[in-house]
């Protein structure tokens, strides 16, 4: 394949309906029209001699030549864009670009808020798309250009990985107002006494302060195990089980809600520290930069540097 006859711009389209699935919202995100979507597409299929993407329900599938392929055409996308913008001045006020961002649940709650408040301020232009990502997909996920930031607690990373700390979260528990323990002394005892629920992605597993737990030879009771903080508050509100949660979640969704008790962890568990991840090369994107001094000093207890 001589790459002077190749239109460039195919693979931008690829990388589109690889990430949306979907024809219509893929001519959405381009600010093309379907057939022109559809057009590009075809000339794609003609010069791998593949159909790269077959229908499937609502939406379209990667073929197996199609998902061998899109972690170099994204890493590639990723090198000529840094290629162009390095050295380049980069004003937030005329950007126009989409950045997404792996992160859990809490970031989303307590974080988004205040960083999309200062975009639209400063970048009004600037698109995020906010997603979720197993762990073990982090680094790949990052040199192929799939996400351009991560926000997790501290991880290990390669060498191409690199990482700040943004804040640290303290780990409280949580009880509906009427619970049986509110008002007795709070201890370990008490924490022990009570069941529990464990939030947490994996099927298996204990969480953090399990094996804080163990280090005392102590175990608790879990009830549920679920995904997400927001759906165990619930359940914590109408049941008598205790919730272990970070702080600023926590805080949020008791100002919003005030009919739960917010207690210390009767643990000697220290603060998680949070950590905003890139690759390398996005080093040299001045947009990505500026990108990460924003997101840097959103999330509670900040640690500078």
């Amino acid at each position: 394949m001589n790459l002077s006859r190749v239109d460039l711009n195919l693979f931008v389209v690829f990388d589109v309906i690889y990430r949306e699935g979907n024809l219509t919202r893929a001519s959405e995100q381009l600010n093309l029209s379907q057939p022109a979507v559809s057009h590009a597409l075809g000339r794609l299929r003609e010069r791998f001699d593949d159909p790269l993407f077959e229908r499937s329900g609502k939406g379209m599938s990667p073929t197996p030549l199609a998902k061998a392929i899109i972690g170099r055409v994204r890493a590639a996308l990723q090198d000529l864009e840094s290629t162009l913008t390095e050295g380049l001045a980069f004003d937030p006020a005329q950007a126009n670009r989409v950045f997404t961002l792996a992160s859990r649940d809490v970031m989303e709650a307590t974080a988004l808020p205040l960083l999309m408040a200062r975009l639209q301020q400063q970048a009004p232009g600037i698109q995020l798309r906010s997603v979720r990502l197993a762990r073990r997909d982090m680094e790949s996920a990052l040199s192929s250009g799939q996400i351009d930031f991560a926000a997790d607690v501290l991880l290990p990373v390669g060498d191409d990985i690199e990482h700040q700390a943004i804040g640290e979260e303290k780990l409280v528990v949580a009880m509906r107002n009427g619970h049986p323990l509110q008002g007795n002394l709070w201890d370990l005892d008490s924490y022990l006494s009570a069941r529990h629920v464990l939030v947490s992605s994996r099927a298996e597993g204990p969480g953090v302060e399990d094996f804080a737990l163990t280090r005392q030879g102590k175990v608790r009771q879990v009830a549920l195990r679920c995904q997400n903080y927001y759906a165990a508050i619930q359940v914590m509100q109408q049941t008598d089980l205790l919730l272990t949660l970070p702080g600023s979640f926590a805080r949020n969704m008791a100002s919003r809600q005030p009919d739960f008790t917010v207690l210390p962890l009767p643990l000697p568990l220290a603060p998680l520290e949070m950590h905003l991840y890139w690759h390398r090369k996005a080093s040299r994107d001045p947009a990505v930069m500026w990108l990460k001094e924003q997101m840097a000093g959103l999330m509670p207890g900040v640690v500078s540097g």
